[in-house]
């Protein structure tokens, strides 16, 4: 009966992995009430036309559009906030009017090439793209070649993990010692893919929310940049499953080594 016990723990742990680490894979990839709620990284420019405002002592026209279905880096206008997934991101002009843009596997996280091309390229207005060129120093948040190459590792990563966690739960139903070995190293193995996984988001991020300290104008007349960064559910559930499945790999190690079946 503890036999049992202990691989029912483990299949216990490694669907819980599986089921999180779906959750994951679909956030962002439209627009409906599931999805839109899973995200690995928001980055609110809501405030970004009022420091630029405050910045040059004139109403800035021409930078936001509220259309939430203007097509997405056509310089249609920047939208309040973008929520990025794994495999796309959306971006929302409120609570829920939004667009998402194509899926695509290894999706590549660079917010300020997606920002910069929403801006308006209307010639009667100020060119935001310019200005923006200008205000914002070269952090990670604009390095679009480093936040590309990791954003995409670590989406490898988070699959290999996810397949791994699959491969643990269905190999442990069954009741073999064999199938419960190959389920603890698969959960062993799964367990380190999304280690490194969630620690290259974690640190992208940690990089990327520097901008949220940005200010325009000298240090005596400073206005906030408007740009925030900030960490999304879909990072806390990546980090979830692997303490699933490292947990797991215990009792089904366990259990290959002393099952009698």
């Amino acid at each position: 009966m503890r036999g049992e016990l202990c691989v029912g723990f483990a299949s216990v742990l490694a669907l819980a992995a599986t089921i999180l680490l779906i959750f994951a894979h679909v956030g962002q990839i439209n627009t409906s009430n599931v999805p839109r709620g899973i995200y690995l990284a928001k980055v609110n420019v809501s405030q970004y036309g009022a420091a630029l405002a405050e910045a040059f002592l004139n109403p800035v026209d021409g930078l936001y559009t509220d259309n939430g279905s203007a097509p997405l880096q056509a310089s249609a206008g920047l939208r309040q906030y973008y929520e990025f997934g794994l495999y796309s991101y959306c971006a929302y002009v409120n609570e829920t009017a939004g667009i998402c843009s194509g899926t695509t596997a290894a999706f590549e996280f660079t917010p300020y090439d997606i920002l910069i091309s929403d801006m308006s390229s209307n010639a009667s207005a100020l060119d935001y793209k310019t200005l923006s060129d200008a205000f914002i120093p070269f952090i990670t948040f604009r390095d679009s070649h480093y936040l590309a190459q990791t954003s995409r590792a670590a989406y490898y990563m988070i699959l290999l993990g996810t397949i791994g966690a699959a491969i643990s739960f269905f190999s442990g139903i069954a009741k073999h010692n064999i199938t419960f070995f190959v389920s603890s190293v698969a959960a062993a193995i799964s367990s380190l893919f999304l280690l490194i996984g969630a620690t290259i988001w974690t640190v992208i991020l940690n990089r990327s929310d520097s901008i949220n300290s940005l200010v325009l104008g000298s240090q005596t007349n400073s206005t906030p940049l408007g740009i925030q960064v900030s960490t999304g559910p879909a990072l806390f559930i990546v980090w979830a499953a692997f303490a699933c499945l490292f947990a797991s790999m215990i009792p089904y190690f366990i259990i290959c080594c002393t099952y009698r079946g």
